[in-house]
């Protein structure tokens, strides 16, 4: 499959971007094999400097290209080698997940503390602190959000003051210094562990088998047979595959669109969620119990957007661009505007979760200040009206006629 090989080259080239962004990625401890090395054909850019930001687009890059490899071999298993495939798989989650963690955790904090901006008016937060590698870049947006959200003392206050907004504004900055701690400390170790395992044996064989997988793919008898099929009559399509994946494509959508049916889209459509709402006040630690089907129709969603990108034979968010063949990229027909929008939704949807989650987890930190306690129960509401807001976008989206763009 042309996508796979496409999809592993990615990988390969963003994993030399990372190794040859600097010492501060880690790497510098052998990441790469002989097999990595030089596998997609590409060379760097000897003599130049390592520019602010680049091992973070970098790392990015090695997830995106991680999470399009696991997904495409979960539609298409079928065709490709089991044992190989149920083998990658979890790796490239393992890969994909803790190199996220870092980013969730600094995107997190920085919602939750303009989310209480927003809701006390206060401008006495911390700012997130920038750690390891991502530390010049994180100092530069920090900069320019204080910026763009401090208030001059001497400016007239946003919002009339109120008895509430005044014992928010008492609590807001000393929840926000909770969260500031709590967060900073799990994105350090967040940092650390994904250092650990871009140096790890188990990471060197994942990007052994990756750079395999860039010059042949596994295929299964199945897929053997379908690949060495003559070629139909009629002219296929251009950069459609010889081999037929529409069916195995077509089950993608079919599971997605049965986890959302199975969704209470209704609900998500109504300004009020009683049930939401009850369990918001419980102190029950344990995940939103309305959020995990929310989750997984995230999950399908992605799967389902990934198979569509195989059947055009072309990634989406790179058309327009040059090809990794060096021609021009072409838009294709297949790019859904209503599938874009709903996983816009449901990506604010987890984001809003889990922050309202983090809230909630530093509201229980033993003998804090009833003020600061407070603060964090309304940013913990504010969270899960985010998660209503996001459902309701989800749905309004959904239920639209598909729209392709031109």
């Amino acid at each position: 499959m042309d996508y796979l090989r496409a999809q592993a080259t990615e990988f390969l080239r963003a994993l030399r971007r990372h190794r040859e962004s600097g010492p501060g990625t880690g790497t510098g401890t052998g990441t790469g094999t002989g097999t990595t090395a030089g596998a997609n054909g590409t060379s760097g850019a000897p003599g130049r400097a390592p520019q602010p930001g680049d091992d973070v687009d970098a790392a990015r890059a090695l997830r995106r290209a991680a999470r399009r490899i696991s997904g495409t071999l979960h539609t298409f298993q079928p065709l490709l080698d089991a044992a190989w495939a149920e083998e990658m798989r979890p790796e490239l989650a393992w890969l994909s997940g803790t190199l996220a963690l870092e980013h969730a955790y600094a995107s997190r904090l920085d919602r939750l503390l303009q989310a209480l901006h927003r809701l006390s008016g206060s401008t006495a937060f911390p700012a997130p602190r920038p750690t390891g590698r991502t530390a010049t870049t994180a100092t530069t947006a920090t900069t320019a959000t204080t910026t763009a959200t401090s208030v001059p003392p001497t400016a007239p206050p946003t919002h009339p003051a109120s008895a509430n907004r005044g014992n928010l504004t008492v609590g807001a900055a000393k929840a926000g210094a909770l969260l500031d701690r709590q967060l900073t400390l799990a994105r350090t170790r967040a940092h650390s562990t994904a250092l650990q395992a871009l140096g790890s044996s188990r990471f060197h064989a994942v990007a052994d088998k990756v750079a395999l997988l860039a010059s042949e793919v596994p295929l299964s008898s199945a897929g053997r047979r379908a690949a060495s099929a003559p070629a139909p009559a009629a002219p296929a399509a251009p950069g459609a595959a010889p081999v037929d994946l529409r069916p195995l494509a077509t089950a993608a959508r079919e599971r997605l669109t049965d986890a959302v049916a199975a969704l209470p889209l209704v609900t998500a459509g109504s300004p009020y969620n009683a049930e939401a709402l009850v369990h918001g006040l419980s102190p029950d630690p344990a995940p939103h119990p309305q959020d995990t089907p929310w989750h997984q129709v995230r999950l399908l969603l992605r799967l389902h957007r990934y198979a569509l990108e195989v059947l055009a034979g072309t990634d989406p968010r790179t058309a327009g661009t040059a090809g990794t063949d060096g021609t021009a990229g072409a838009l294709d027909d297949s790019v859904d505007v209503r599938l874009l929008a709903a996983g816009e939704a449901l990506d604010r949807h987890r984001d809003a979760s889990e922050a309202a989650a983090a809230a909630a987890q530093a509201a229980r930190t033993p003998r804090i200040a009833p003020a600061t306690a407070y603060a964090l129960g309304v940013l913990h509401a504010d969270q899960r009206h985010e998660v209503e807001a996001a459902r309701y976008a989800f749905q309004h989206s959904w239920r639209k006629e598909p729209i392709r763009l031109p």
